[in-house]
């Protein structure tokens, strides 16, 4: 199956969705450095509603330009932006597709936004979707390594 490109840039970032709540990752899965915060332009796809760009704090490895998101914070933003717009769409199932270039978010943010067409212009998709796998700490038999 052919890999769909959605913006116009070329890829950029692996995105990692951590999905486990339970876990916080302030080093990275790949080098094992700290990672640092940083502001991205996340643009999500959500079905029922469709593109949208969302302004979020994401840990980020500058090394492996790895992108780490935690996916409770992430549902939590979309679920307060979504609250008083459409209620109906929280919950619903999303892809967080790529980043937007900051200054064209900046510019929909102020209301002077353009036409989605414009907006793929300025986006670039992930270079890959990474899995975080955990294997809980504690006691395992010799058989289990």
């Amino acid at each position: 199956m052919a890999k769909t490109q959605v913006g116009k840039l070329p890829p950029r970032y692996s995105f990692l969705l951590n999905r486990h709540p339970e876990e916080r990752l302030s080093k990275c899965p790949e080098c094992h450095r700290p990672t640092h915060l940083r502001k991205f332009a996340l643009l999500v796809h959500i079905d029922g509603w469709g593109l949208m760009a969302l302004g979020k704090t994401c840990r980020y490895c500058t090394r492996c330009e790895v992108m780490i998101v935690h996916q409770d914070e992430l549902e939590a933003e979309l679920a307060n932006q979504f609250w008083s717009v459409a209620p109906e769409v929280i919950g619903n199932n999303y892809i967080a597709l790529g980043t937007v270039d900051k200054k064209t978010w900046q510019r929909g943010l102020q209301g002077s936004g353009s036409l989605l067409e414009e907006a793929l212009k300025h986006t670039a998709d992930f270079k890959q979707h990474l899995e975080l796998k955990v294997k809980p700490g504690g006691w395992y038999p010799a058989s289990q390594q």
